[in-house]
């Protein structure tokens, strides 16, 4: 089990000891993410999760988010509200408020996931994320670092603040943190399903308060979400098969590209860090943001990524988000709504042009590498724009230079953003010389969360977690 963060895979761990599968873990680790990583990921987002059951074919579980709206009529103007969060080297301006929230996908994916390849009663895979919800945790340096970022998003409703102010104070590393709201509502998942957040008195609520607001999501926006099983995109690397995120999400398709450009333009026998590998590498960034005719410079999101697999065989790679988050709180839950349709990257023709009940594409790429009947690995990344290359990087490293899974992953990374070769400490001088005179080039003085987390297993027992997001990894004998 590999994830974003300790008491994540702890949590995934505990459900595997207990007899659980790889299908019930993830789910266990998904609901313990929306605790232990608040500024990544909720319940009110969305994500997908690629299933290998051991005795059946690799599936696609789109749960997404959708475009809000249903049952509206008329003109109205949605209330987003642009909040400056600053990074260390740069701001860069996010829209969030009612305006920016689509139809979540998450708590209806979970709980659809589990019932159709779980293996454990619900409620033993809900033990471990209610208990950490309302026992609360140790806030780590990175989530403290990551929380530090949105604090303008997370304060900006009375429910924020109470979650996350201490004597007027923001929450730091080291200061303890708790949800137990959260830890209440899902308790009542085990009676009563998500039958409350898409059906009940509480989509009422949202509903509500949406109109109230300026925002789009209506009930029957929440009453028709629905997961949607979706045939993996399958390419073939160097004689493996690769399984990924199909579309209408694009994560997947740029991957396998990236994958193709590398293999049939990159010169053999390359050796890790030299100068004809960063050329080649820069070179497929390049060409893949050509082909793909974006804005490079933004990169927005907060994304986790977890991957597990068990000793019957089944493999889990699910990645999940929430954006940067709208600053809504579901009322009484705890639960802060995603704010995918203020997210730029998302939809690059403007904001809430798409019409209601369309799902949103999205560049998550959960993956699976398979050589034969042995799985290599299963991984995927947050990251926004840098998920695919932070997957070509570690894919790479794994198939072209024989490193095992954990190496693959801590390896030294660059990205193109366009305009530079971001390039991460640790390469050689000689070879970051040679790649300047293809590029400009800057090289970063340490190892930061803007360059992915790769989360990865593999059946031979390597599992990596990204130390570049404070990931955790656990090997358990159930």
């Amino acid at each position: 089990m590999a994830s974003g963060h300790r008491q994540v895979s702890e949590a995934a761990t505990e459900v595997l000891r207990a007899g659980g599968n790889a299908f019930d873990a993830a789910i266990a680790g998904g609901f313990a993410s929306a605790v232990a990583e608040p500024a990544l990921t909720s319940i009110g987002g969305g994500g997908f999760l690629l299933a290998r059951p051991a005795s059946g074919s690799p599936v696609l579980f789109d749960f997404f988010v959708d475009t809000p709206g249903r049952g509206l009529s008329g003109d109205l103007e949605p209330q987003l509200e642009p909040v400056t969060v600053r990074f260390p080297g740069s701001e860069q301006e996010f829209h969030v408020g009612p305006g920016s929230a689509a139809v979540p996908g998450n708590l209806r994916g979970f709980l659809y996931v589990h019932e159709r390849l779980g293996s454990l009663p619900l409620a033993e895979v809900l033990a471990p994320a209610i208990a950490l919800a309302r026992d609360g945790l140790e806030l780590s340096e990175h989530q403290g670092y990551f929380l530090g970022l949105l604090e303008p998003i997370e304060t900006r409703s009375p429910e924020g603040r109470a979650l996350y102010l201490r004597d007027g104070r923001y929450l730091v590393p080291g200061d303890h943190y708790a949800n137990p709201e959260l830890g209440d509502f899902l308790a009542t998942l085990v009676r009563d399903g998500d039958r409350e957040l898409y059906e009940g008195g509480l989509a009422r609520a949202i509903a509500r308060d949406m109109r109230e607001a300026g925002g789009l999501l209506t009930e029957e926006d929440l009453r028709a979400y629905q997961p949607i099983e979706r045939e993996p995109l399958r390419a073939v690397y160097r004689g493996r098969e690769l399984y990924s995120n199909p579309p209408p999400s694009f994560g997947g398709s740029l991957l396998a590209l990236s994958l193709e450009l590398f293999e049939r333009g990159a010169p053999p026998d390359l050796g890790f860090g030299d100068a004809r590998h960063l050329v080649a590498l820069l070179d497929v960034m390049r060409e893949v943001d050509r082909r793909r005719a974006e804005d490079p410079r933004r990169a927005s999101g907060g994304t986790t990524h977890l991957s597990v697999c068990d000793a019957a065989g089944n493999v889990a790679s699910m990645t999940t988000s929430n954006g940067e988050g709208s600053g809504y709180f579901a009322p009484g839950t705890g639960i802060m709504l995603n704010n995918m349709m203020g997210e730029d990257d998302l939809h690059p023709e403007g904001f809430h042009q798409s019409p209601p009940g369309v799902r949103v594409p999205s560049m998550m790429a959960p993956s699976l590498l398979v050589n034969g009947a042995r799985l290599e690995l299963a991984l995927g990344s947050g990251g926004s724009k840098r998920i695919r290359t932070a997957l070509l990087q570690a894919i790479s490293n794994v198939v072209d230079f024989g490193m095992d899974t954990e190496h693959a992953v801590r390896a030294p990374r660059l990205h193109w953003d366009g305009e530079t070769a971001q390039v991460e400490p640790g390469f050689a001088s000689d070879a970051v010389a040679a790649l300047r005179a293809h590029a400009p080039v800057n090289v970063w003085d340490v190892l930061d969360l803007y360059f992915g987390g790769v989360n990865a297993v593999a059946s031979d027992g390597g599992c990596a977690a990204d130390p570049r997001r404070g990931g955790w990894a656990t090997r358990t004998v159930s």
